[in-house]
């Protein structure tokens, strides 16, 4: 309820569950990210990423924070690295 009051939302995105369960096409999610990966180098999908502040580290998650703050962040922002 204190998220959604703020409209905040936290989301899991699990692409690795043929690899996490070994399953017997686990090929086909190498086979999706190659596909995922022509479609953005060709310009015919855009993804969501506006930001990538590297490293998640104090600093970086500062600048992140900072970023949602001035109320001018678009699109993702990403920290890597967990």
């Amino acid at each position: 309820m204190p998220f959604k009051q703020k409209s905040v939302s936290t989301h899991i995105e699990l692409m690795y569950t043929r690899s996490l369960f070994q399953t017997e096409d686990m090929i086909e999610q190498h086979n999706i990210l190659n596909e995922t990966a022509d479609l953005i180098d060709n310009g015919v999908i855009k993804t969501t990423v506006a930001d990538n502040f590297g490293k998640i580290n104090a600093e970086n998650l500062r600048k992140a924070h900072a970023l949602l703050e001035s109320q001018k962040a678009k699109g993702k922002i990403v920290l890597e690295g967990f």
